[in-house]
């Protein structure tokens, strides 16, 4: 009995351990901010690849696998603190956790795997933080080039535009980037209205629209779908923050309502987007916009400043990375300065690729394709599968075949994404 009650404040502390900082609202800001950006514009793309009826239903399926894929992760990442007596994990931490509480075969790769996650989780944040900097300047530029002619180099606006995110990026408690991540929701969700405006204003016809795509178009239609849904690496981050925890798993807690909203969202895009321009579809849509109507123009700037709010976010995954490192290093009195450095030292450097390299997006890609299924999809299913071995897969192992389903999709998206992205940036250079 007193194991019991032992047991039981364990776990009550460990909800307390959490620092609470955030109610389940801005968690959900937060949330849809870390799936909802340039990739929704591509969409059409997508779904010109797809085809109409394939399009739909590949979009809703990969998007369904990816939300399971989160309360695999988040669910695990639950029980390993419950089990370590450990109030919060975040997603290497996790990882180091269970393969470390795993088969014996499993443990000696557990550090490994950790720092495989962590320098994964890295180079995605950070070269996604050099393409959001692009983005930025280039909207920038063609919005003052077809209003002022004015034809500034990308590069200057990159310089410009450093002034403010220089602040943003200082901002080092996700409660106080939700304001952010709102004005940043907000600004892309006015871009995607006005896009869906010019869209469906006009009548199309479905008649010369695929509505299923090649076999050699599947697997480019999958990889780019995952990519652009996918926001794994700002999970466990505001997930460990939450007021109330609980709130994030339920049938009606942040992430379902969260990927119902950009599940709809994104299909709507992608489908109208196609159906109205079919072969004309850019990679962009609003680059099919009409460049002489100020509306349309305004899709540009709202984006590219939406990105900019949104920047914070991104930031905070590869500065808690880098900072877990550095600060058991420092002097508790040099912390705030060490903090104020690295963040700024970090910028600089993400600007001078940026500016070095404004191609960047193939290569950006690339990495995406390779961290989208590996972390959003293939790391979640096997550490379901170790916390629960041997005995935890329920009737006839069902559970195990399922995730075995799952990882073979994974892999899937990995090895055709992958292929895809090296065509692209193989083509850059031909």
């Amino acid at each position: 009995m007193h194991c019991i009650e032992r047991m039981a404040t364990i776990r009550s502390n460990i909800v307390r351990w959490r620092s609470p900082t955030r109610r389940t609202i801005g968690t959900l800001i937060h949330m849809i901010k870390g799936s909802l950006g340039t990739g929704i514009m591509a969409m059409p793309l997508a779904f010109k690849n797809g085809g109409l009826i394939f399009g739909t239903i590949g979009t809703i399926v990969i998007c369904v696998i990816y939300t399971h894929c989160v309360h695999l992760l988040v669910g695990t990442s639950q029980k390993a603190c419950k089990k370590n007596q450990t109030p919060v994990l975040g997603y290497s931490e996790t990882v180091h956790a269970v393969f470390s509480d795993g088969p014996t075969k499993v443990r000696r790769i557990a550090k490994s795997t950790m720092g495989f996650v962590d320098v994964m989780i890295l180079i995605q944040s950070i070269l996604t933080c050099c393409l959001f900097l692009v983005f930025i300047a280039k909207s920038l530029h063609d919005v003052i080039y077809n209003q002022l002619d004015v034809d500034w180099d990308v590069r200057i606006y990159i310089l410009i535009e450093l002034i403010p995110v220089v602040v943003i990026t200082q901002i080092r408690e996700l409660k106080y980037l939700v304001p952010f991540s709102l004005i940043a929701n907000a600004l892309l969700i006015s871009a995607i209205g006005i896009t869906l405006y010019f869209i469906l204003s006009k009548p199309f016809s479905l008649d010369n629209r695929n509505l299923w795509p090649e076999w050699s178009s599947v697997a480019s239609f999958a990889s780019a779908v995952l990519f652009a849904i996918q926001g794994i690496r700002y999970v466990l981050p505001v997930e460990n923050k939450m007021k109330h925890p609980q709130h994030f798993l339920s049938s009606l807690g942040v992430l379902n309502i969260a990927m119902a909203f950009l599940i709809s969202l994104y299909t709507i895009t992608g489908f109208f987007g196609y159906a109205q321009y079919g072969d004309k579809t850019e990679g962009s849509v609003t680059l099919n916009l009409p460049s002489e109507n100020p509306w349309a123009e305004s899709t540009r700037l709202l984006s590219g400043i939406g990105i900019m709010f949104s920047l914070g976010l991104s930031y905070y995954v590869p500065m808690d990375i880098m900072w877990s490192h550095i600060h058991s290093r420092l002097s508790q009195k040099w912390h705030n300065w060490g903090q104020i450095i690295v963040r700024f030292t970090m910028l600089v450097i993400l600007a001078a690729v940026a500016i070095g390299a404004p191609e960047i997006g193939p290569f950006v890609g690339l990495v995406g394709s390779f961290g989208s299924s590996t972390l959003a999809i293939l790391i979640p299913v096997t550490l379901d599968v170790i916390f629960r071995w041997p005995h935890g897969f329920g009737r006839m192992k069902w559970l195990l075949w399922k995730n075995g389903v799952l990882f073979v999709f994974g892999l899937f998206i990995l090895v055709a994404g992958t292929y895809f992205s090296v065509k692209d940036v193989v083509a850059i250079y031909q």
